[in-house]
């Protein structure tokens, strides 16, 4: 399963909210911040793209030992974007935002996410449902996406404040969503195809944070449209089970805007999950750390979890 919440490039991405409390306007909706990091990477796909290896063409540990020709950037794409994750993950996650004079923000949140089914009838690709728990100025927030291949992607916000859903229209996707400079644009993704693939370094290494460094890939990644924020990333992908551990991001001068860094890679289920990461924005100097505190594969979610209805659901 592919959850789809990719932006810039690679599958992952990342949230970092305004210190000050979420404010609304008269009708209800949230302010507007400016969207300082549009189109940025978002983490949380990496907690959802384990390392299934059984289809693969062409093994990276033979490659890697010299056995077999070099694979090139878009095999190594491919393989990051088609690990399987079973058919359902509910995940909760504890993000800790850092302003440039080291003050902290906590917020938690549930990410859930459903695989679709090519040609289902009602023509929905994969589902994901996000929701936040605190802090109290945006608890019970949520936004449901349902992917429609080949189409825009549907997006439904729902504001206790308002106690309904309303649909994100598309001259809205840029706009923040709940106070954070995440846009609803960046919930939903872009398609592997929307990007170039070079394979910078077939014979990387990434050292762990424990000291031990494993073979990776070094891929470059540059979007075919050049107004994005964001264009370029350089990724180190480990070689044994394809899980980015680290990313540069660079703007459209070319200067690395900011970095990613996986500090605990745990398998959970037989899957590879990220359980702690820190996303540093070296221009605004500011930082968010993402936590795993809990995380359940397969768990026998239906499509009914991922209505308009379950979106306006309390949060617990």
């Amino acid at each position: 399963m592919r959850l789809k919440l990719r932006v810039d490039g690679y599958p992952f991405h990342y949230l970092q909210a305004p210190l000050e409390a979420t404010s609304f306007n008269r009708v209800g909706e949230p302010s507007q911040y400016q969207a300082r990091l549009v189109t940025f990477f978002l983490v949380l796909i990496l907690l959802l793209v384990p390392g299934a290896l059984s289809f693969l063409p062409l093994s990276a540990e033979s490659f890697q030992t010299g056995k077999a020709e070099p694979p090139t950037g878009d095999w190594v794409a491919r393989q990051v974007d088609a690990r399987d994750t079973g058919r359902d993950a509910v995940i909760q996650m504890r993000m800790r935002l850092f302003d440039r004079q080291g003050r902290q923000r906590e917020r938690i949140l549930e990410m859930r996410a459903l695989r679709g089914t090519p040609g289902a009838a009602d023509g929905i690709g994969d589902r994901v449902l996000l929701r936040f728990s605190y802090p109290n100025d945006i608890k019970g927030t949520g936004l449901l996406v349902h992917e429609r291949p080949g189409k825009d992607d549907d997006r439904y916000l729902y504001l206790p404040a308002l106690g309904r859903v309303r649909r994100i229209a598309g001259s809205e996707r840029q706009e923040s969503f709940a106070g954070s400079d995440l846009s609803y644009e960046e919930i939903g993704g872009r398609a592997l195809e929307d990007y170039t693939y070079e394979l910078v370094d077939a014979r990387a290494t990434w050292t762990a944070p424990d000291g031990k460094a494993w073979p990776a890939y070094r891929l470059k990644s540059t979007a075919k449209d050049s107004s994005l924020a964001y264009p370029v990333a350089t990724s180190l992908v480990r070689a044994d089970n394809f899980v980015v551990v680290q990313a540069d991001v660079f703007d459209r001068r070319g200067t690395r805007a900011k970095q990613y860094v996986v500090r605990r890679l745990e398998q959970q289920s037989g899957i590879w999950t990220v359980m702690d990461s820190v996303m540093t924005h070296e221009i605004d100097r500011t930082r968010t750390e993402l936590t795993v505190t809990e995380v359940r594969y397969n768990s026998g979610l239906s499509a009914d979890a991922f209505s308009r209805r379950a979106l306006e659901q309390p949060a617990r």
